[in-house]
């Protein structure tokens, strides 16, 4: 097996997409964080999945069934994807301070490169994290330049010649 740090080196040379993943209590109070794991899974039916630490915060809130919302974050937000990665002190909340509206009864934040909202279809354990795998429900998608994550900086994606 090897160690902690040449997979985490190896890791960050795959570029990843950077979104905030969303929910509301059934009070409707907010909850989000970065997460640079979202992917498509399967086309029929429609199915995505991203993987959450096991001590995420957002964790407990996303049970099979929850509602759940994912802002694919557009070039200009790297301020938001750095605001939701952090861990919330206290009684605050990530939202505060934040521009967002609600999108499908879930917490949307405006003029990301896309959304998706659907429901949390089942937990799959891996190893210090938990796969999410969702059933898709509704998808919106701009000609924004989405937000990427690369070599523990934010970018986004630009056309690069192969094969140098």
């Amino acid at each position: 097996m090897i160690d902690r740090e040449t997979f985490v080196e190896l890791m960050s040379g795959v570029c990843a997409p950077v979104t905030v993943v969303t929910t509301a209590t059934t009070d409707g109070r907010p909850h989000g964080s970065t997460v640079s794991s979202f992917t498509s899974l399967s086309l029929d039916p429609p199915l995505a999945s991203f993987a959450l630490d096991r001590g995420s915060g957002l964790l407990p809130h996303l049970h099979q069934g929850a509602r759940v919302g994912v802002n694919i974050l557009a070039a200009h937000q790297h301020a938001l994807a750095a605001s939701f990665a952090r861990r919330c002190p206290g009684t605050g909340s990530k939202f505060d301070g934040i521009t967002w509206t609600t999108r499908a009864g879930l917490p949307h934040l405006p003029d990301s490169a896309g959304w998706t909202a659907g429901r949390v279809e089942r937990h799959v354990p891996g190893g210090d994290h938990v796969l999410l795998v969702i059933s898709v429900e509704e998808a919106h998608s701009t000609p924004a330049a989405p937000l990427v994550y690369l070599r523990r900086s934010f970018g986004t994606y630009s056309g690069l010649p192969a094969g140098g």
